[in-house]
């Protein structure tokens, strides 16, 4: 039996999907910038992408920028956001547990001589509203914190803090990573405050390398790739069209039925939490309130590696922190910022599931856990 319980690394994309995608290559291939029918043939499906995404945020089309993925929205929302609101002042906020897509840009624009300040995490891994709202100021430009943290599922209260960010930096603009979020929540930027979203169609069943950025038609951005003049000049550089009809489809199909997915994931995950609480020195990482995908637990005794590489000789696939930089081998950023030991930090995987994981595969992944651990603890004390 195989059980995937990766999927905040990826997800399988839609068979629906990958009928566009292919449809889009080889049939329907034209550069979308093209004047002549082949070209109109390939724009249609960039128009209807968009129309597709601003009905689920409920925002206008042309709010909507495709990108690369995940990675270059938020570099886009940092970079070009910075660049563009330069002179109304000098510093931005982020936080302790966000992405490296977000983390090392604000790492840059300090070298370029900004003012970043490093909000803290409770030990839930939520923002510290409070320490949030002292480090606000009139010359801050840019917020930017995540939506849910894709090491441990911790959901941010980012209505609340879009309100913090308006109300005591008017000049300032908010950015949300949502790469995690979208697909698992609905989410209404205007409403919320949210200036700037990102968000990565291979997160929810699309293809990989596309994804978007929101941009309030508001907000003053400054491009950062220059070319061609695509996308009102926001993204240089020829449509991904089969990436951009792909993920289109995919945002269509998560939202449907989506309160029905949403309370599977969130079955499963407690099931899945449910085993491991019978289990002896395993601890869940989690609050009931995060997030229905992502369950975090530290098997204590037995380094996350070692496991991670025993599950998968059983067929079940999980990740040791975030699939962006488990490669590295230094501890855990959310897991660091939010207080825990360093024996329990080593000793952490990530289960993260889809509305395609099934009950079978949680009983399969507990029988498989429950044989494994008492023999790896006796290994791993010699």
């Amino acid at each position: 039996m195989e059980a995937y319980f990766d999927n905040s690394a990826t997800t399988r994309c839609y068979p629906e999907v990958a009928e566009i995608v292919v449809k889009t290559m080889t049939e329907d291939f034209g550069n979308p910038s093209a004047m002549h029918l082949k070209g109109v043939e390939a724009e249609k499906y960039v128009r209807e992408a968009a129309q597709i995404l601003a009905k689920i945020l409920k925002v206008n089309e042309k709010e909507i920028i495709f990108t690369s993925g995940g990675t270059e929205s938020n570099n886009l929302a940092l970079f070009g956001g910075a660049d563009a609101n330069k002179r109304s002042g000098n510093h931005i906020i982020t936080t302790s547990v966000e992405h490296a897509a977000v983390g090392q840009p604000a790492e840059r624009l300090e070298q370029m001589g900004y003012e970043v300040t490093i909000v803290p995490v409770d030990h839930r891994g939520v923002v510290q509203l409070e320490a949030l709202e002292k480090a606000l100021r009139p010359d801050t430009i840019l917020v930017s914190t995540m939506y849910v943290n894709n090491e441990v599922g911790a959901v941010m209260p980012v209505e609340e803090i879009a309100k913090l960010v308006h109300e005591k930096s008017p000049k300032a603009l908010y950015h949300v990573d949502a790469i995690q979020a979208f697909g698992k929540y609905r989410i209404y930027p205007k409403k919320a405050g949210i200036d700037m979203l990102s968000v990565s169609s291979h997160k929810i069943h699309g293809p990989k390398g596309v994804g978007f950025l929101y941009i309030n038609e508001k907000a003053r951005i400054q491009p950062q790739i220059l070319g061609g003049g695509q996308q009102a000049g926001m993204r240089s550089g020829t449509d991904n069209v089969p990436g951009i009809a792909g993920l289109g489809v995919a945002a269509k199909m998560v939202y449907t039925d989506f309160d029905k997915k949403i309370e599977h994931m969130y079955q499963l995950k407690e099931r899945l939490a449910e085993g491991f609480l019978k289990l002896p020195d395993v601890r869940l990482n989690e609050i009931r309130e995060g997030a229905p995908q992502i369950l975090s637990a530290s098997f204590l005794g037995v380094r996350s590696e070692v496991l991670l590489h025993t599950l998968e000789e059983k067929g079940i696939y999980v990740s040791a922190g975030s699939a962006c930089s488990s490669h590295k081998r230094k501890a855990a950023g959310t897991l660091s910022a939010m207080g825990m030991e360093a024996a329990q930090r080593e000793s952490t995987l990530r289960f993260s599931f889809s509305e395609e994981n099934t009950f079978e595969e949680v009983d399969y992944a507990l029988e498989v856990i429950g044989q494994v651990l008492p023999m790896l603890r006796r290994y791993s004390r010699h």
